[in-house]
């Protein structure tokens, strides 16, 4: 069952000065070109893409926390209109409160379904300790590793139960050791739990490991070019090293040359654009286009 919809979904921002000192006058910049996936109900779905395709934009929407210019995006059928509970967004900074605990971190959000005090230590407890940060719930943020800190970002996220958990690079501030101890927890944990997960990356081996499928972008303006089926068994990926499995390096090489040549175009297009351009997401440098 379909979980997740967009249907030609389109991102314009205006672009202000051009680069060039003095000069006042905007000009429209496409980040999403009509962007059509659908999201299976249970499916961990990873989009690809090279930097400055605008997946982390067409995130945002699903978030509720940008608008598209045109199309749609509905979840079980109903139009996405702006943040909501059923949603759990994890982003590539902590984004943590660093005057509160772990444990108050998580609490924080559920005060917002108006869970009554012990109910929400009792969950948070139970959320820190399904990530593995048991005994460290009275840690501030500054006494966490980046490996914790992110794994109280995810406890956080799943502490509202959302149907659909959205992550955007979570992993790619932590070195590669805790990388890959974090995309195991995670597969664990969002199997177990049922959840449909979107997943954004730049790493082919790290989609590879985690999805069912896999999203393709092109080069910006962003669509999806091509969507690649895994068919490695979830309960293969905690039992085995898959990534040197036949089956691993023939997808992994099906996804690079998909993504080779959009590589390619988006460090063209970046060696010609702007500053402004290139900072298209940064609410200093653009804003978006009056519909």
């Amino acid at each position: 069952m379909t979980k997740i919809e967009a249907t030609n979904v389109i991102k314009t921002f205006e672009v202000r000065n051009n680069g060039k000192k003095g000069n006042n006058k905007t000009e429209a910049f496409t980040a999403l070109g009509g962007v059509n996936l659908n999201v299976e109900d249970g499916e961990f779905l990873v989009i690809l893409g090279p930097s400055g395709c605008c997946k982390s934009t067409f995130l945002d929407i699903l978030a509720g926390l940008s608008e598209p210019d045109s199309g749609t995006v509905t979840i079980d059928g109903n139009p996405i209109t702006g943040p909501g509970l059923d949603r759990g967004v994890v982003f590539q900074q902590y984004a943590l409160l660093p005057w509160r605990t772990a444990l108050s971190n998580i609490t924080f959000v559920l005060e917002a379904k108006h869970i009554e005090k012990d109910l929400q230590d009792e969950n948070a407890k139970k959320y820190l300790s399904l990530v593995g940060l048991s005994g460290f719930e009275d840690r501030y943020p500054h006494e966490l590793s980046g490996g914790m800190k992110q794994r109280v970002a995810i406890a956080r996220a799943l502490a509202i139960d959302p149907e659909v958990l959205l992550m955007d690079e979570p992993f790619a501030a932590v070195d590669a050791q805790t990388r890959e101890i974090l995309q195991t927890d995670l597969l664990n944990i969002t199997y177990g739990a049922q959840k449909t997960v979107v997943f954004i990356t730049h790493s082919i081996d790290e989609a590879v490991f985690l999805a069912d499928r896999v999203a393709v972008m092109t080069a910006r303006p962003g669509v999806i070019k091509e969507i690649v089926e895994v068919p490695i068994p979830r309960e293969k990926r905690f039992t085995e090293d898959i990534k040197f499995t036949p089956e691993f390096v023939e997808i992994r090489h099906k996804l690079w040359e998909l993504l080779k040549g959009e590589v390619v175009k988006s460090q063209e297009t970046c060696s010609k654009c702007t500053v402004e351009e290139c900072n298209f997401g940064d609410k200093n440098e653009v804003k978006e286009v009056s519909k």
